[in-house]
């Protein structure tokens, strides 16, 4: 799936007049390989990733240490909306971002409420692993 450059971006980001970013204003210099400025906008990247289906950028911007095999995307879901409710710094290149994310799949909607780990590497934020709430 894609989505025009022009188009709100998946993640909901808002400028300071709560309108849409556009997606080239957003998640897509990300997806494009330029290092994510801090841990939300890369939550919200791979909030975006998973609605547009790139699992090749789920993987990259993935710890090595956690990161899953065996990764796929699940077929049929719909990705409904992300919350961010907290962005924590904790030092220069450790960072923790609370959300909710909502979808549907088969009829049934869904609830993924976490408080992600991000480390910074060698100038590139990676998810570590995260907590359910």
């Amino acid at each position: 799936m894609a989505v025009a450059q022009d188009k709100p971006c998946p993640c909901g980001r808002t400028d300071a007049r709560q309108r849409p970013l556009a997606y080239a204003q957003c998640c897509a210099p990300w997806h494009a390989g330029a290092p994510a400025p801090d841990a939300e906008a890369l939550m919200r990247s791979r909030y975006s990733a998973f609605v547009l289906g790139d699992l090749a950028y789920l993987r990259a911007s993935w710890h090595p240490d956690t990161c899953p095999t065996d990764l796929a995307l699940e077929p049929g879901v719909k990705w409904l909306g992300l919350e961010v409710r907290a962005h924590r710094t904790i030092d220069a290149d450790h960072a923790e971002v609370e959300f909710v994310a909502r979808s549907r799949h088969a009829g049934q909607g869904q609830r993924l409420h976490e408080r992600s780990r991000f480390v910074r590497l060698a100038g590139r934020w990676l998810y570590l692993d995260g907590d359910l709430l």
